[in-house]
């Protein structure tokens, strides 16, 4: 058959779930259809079969963060500040493809989708400025009666479950990841249900960008059958609830209790592009304050 008269059949991408740096199937070998989104808001045509992760795959996912979490949160500020750069020159070069996928993901034009493209770019470069100032802002001395220094300075809280926006399926996605790891946490995180693509995308890109494995775990799949058992989990330290309905919000809330998780509860948030400030960053950190005498040091008698 000579190549002109033969027809070729397209490639199709099979999308998998990005835990511990690795990119496993889900372990039900489940999936589910994902289709794009029309501008009107409805079905449009199918996409691809995206994983349905299990409550295994968030087991594995909650392990891999805990076992980075020594490690990036002990990595100094500048370098993590470095490697969300990295990121976001990664992102710069696969631009055309997020462009493609969030337009189907989020019913947009070219036009409209490039500009949210952009802004997740720059949200990476944004918080990639931010890892080593952070301290600075919400850290300091503390006036204190006594010959005494009174330091308090930010620490990580550990590993946050991350249930992400359900509508701005990158924008909003990376607007609440970025947050996360550029104060040294480590992160699993629940992407769109419905628009999973972009967020199985984005784990391609880190696994490129020097990102330790397992500092982002990615999974897909419906966040009513995940979010109960990692709010739950007991090695897990926070919860963003970003993308949670008001239902199923209370119930992880509950369920985050047990063992004193911190808790982000939903915050509207009616334009993704706008300036993100601080505020998502603090609420993952610890204070740890420290007492250091004052006084001379060896024989030159200088104090500090």
């Amino acid at each position: 058959m000579s190549e002109s008269s033969s027809t070729r059949l397209s490639v199709f991408k099979t999308y998998k779930l990005y835990v511990g740096g690795k990119f496993p199937r889900s372990e039900s070998g489940r999936v589910y259809e994902v289709t794009a989104k029309t501008s009107s808001g409805g079905k449009g045509k199918w996409l691809a079969n995206a994983p349905l992760s299990s409550r295994k795959d968030a087991r594995d996912a909650v392990v891999a963060a805990r076992k980075a979490f020594g490690g990036w949160s002990g990595a100094t500020a500048y370098n993590r500040g470095q490697i969300l750069y990295r990121v976001a020159e990664m992102l710069e070069g696969r631009r055309e493809q997020f462009v493609r996928e969030v337009g189907e993901a989020e019913g947009l034009s070219k036009s409209k989708a490039a500009a949210v493209v952009d802004a997740a770019i720059d949200r990476w470069v944004w918080y990639a400025g931010w890892t080593d100032k952070i301290g600075q802002l919400v850290g300091g001395a503390n006036p204190v009666a006594g010959p005494y220094l009174n330091l308090s300075t930010p620490e990580p809280t550990g590993v946050v479950t991350v249930v992400a926006p359900q509508d701005s399926s990158f924008l909003g996605l990376v607007s609440v990841i970025a947050p996360v790891i550029a104060t040294g946490n480590t992160a699993v995180v629940i992407a769109s249900e419905k628009s999973p693509l972009p967020a199985l995308s984005l784990g391609e890109v880190l696994a490129t960008s020097d990102l330790p494995g397992g500092v982002v775990n990615i999974l897909s799949g419906k966040a009513a059958e995940m979010g109960p058992h990692l709010a739950s989990h007991q090695d897990v330290n926070a919860i963003d609830l970003a993308g949670a309905g008001a239902e199923l919000a209370k119930e992880l809330e509950i369920a985050a209790a047990d063992n004193l998780k911190r808790v982000l509860r939903p915050q509207p948030v009616d334009d993704w592009t706008a300036d993100p400030g601080t505020a998502r960053m603090t609420p993952f950190l610890e204070t740890k304050t420290v007492w250091h005498p004052t006084g001379s040091l060896g024989a030159g008698g200088s104090s500090y």
